[in-house]
């Protein structure tokens, strides 16, 4: 579904993206991980095109994404879901607004169908009927899945997830996880999580890729990765302070 073809990104003098390759298999959770800063949440806004690369390709369906127009863009966006960082919710809007947001904003679809949207999003993220709570009354976990309910509603072909078990408490990050296991059998989605989670990586991926100076530098299936041979990647997912990767690098 998704060839990234020797994507390369700069920002000033520091190269973000290096002649970066990877295949998104589809109907599968392709992990990326990494180091924070990295370039894993660079390389999300490239395949949703918030961001056009100096080189290289993002194909999607056989559509290059850097070519598009913003008529196009905005059409391709609407075949994906986002859960940001921090949940990401306004805070001047219920629940209910919230997950409905995109529907309402570039659909026209009638108020009574949006709703009945909203429902379903919400009860499948397990946070059926309360639409009309504000994101103030909601714990941390709650955001994540009402921002969760909001990447979901539009019945979208991928989810890109930035970092979700991030901010929450291990029970909960836990719940995160079966969560998108869920979600992407039930829809039958295909999922890119960005996370430097080595528990999530290991419990929700089919396939997980290291992003490692600006170049994707190992894929595997979580057994593979778990037992790498490869130095870096081995340091990285058994959090070792010694090796390759240095305070400063990486």
């Amino acid at each position: 579904m998704i060839e990234i073809i020797n994507l390369t990104k700069s920002f000033g003098n520091n190269k973000v993206l290096d002649n970066l390759n990877l295949t998104i298999n589809s109907g599968e959770v392709t992990v990326i991980i990494g180091r924070s800063g990295c370039g894993k949440s660079v390389l999300l806004k490239h395949i949703i095109g918030l961001l056009k690369p100096d080189l290289g390709q993002v194909i999607i369906d056989n559509e290059d994404v850097s070519m598009m127009d913003h008529e196009e863009l905005d059409k391709l966006r609407l075949s994906f879901g986002m859960l940001f960082q921090g949940a990401a919710l306004f805070d001047s809007m219920t629940v209910g607004e919230n997950v409905g947001f995109a529907l309402k904003e570039h659909t026209d679809l009638p108020e009574v169908m949006v709703k009945k949207k909203v429902a379903r999003a919400l009860e499948l993220v397990g946070l059926k009927g309360i639409e009309e709570l504000m994101p103030a009354e909601l714990s941390g976990g709650m955001k994540k899945r009402v921002g969760l309910a909001r990447a979901i509603c539009n019945d979208p072909k991928i989810i890109l997830y930035d970092e979700p078990t991030t901010g929450v408490d291990p029970v909960m990050a836990d719940a995160i996880n079966e969560l998108i296991v869920d979600l992407n059998t039930k829809l039958k989605v295909t999922s890119i999580v960005v996370t430097h989670d080595m528990v999530s990586a290991y419990k929700i991926a089919g396939r997980i890729a290291m992003l490692y100076k600006g170049k994707i530098i190992g894929v595997g299936r979580p057994s593979e990765i778990k037992n790498t041979k490869d130095p870096v990647v081995k340091q990285f997912v058994t959090g070792a302070s010694k090796g390759p990767i240095t305070e400063n690098g990486g």
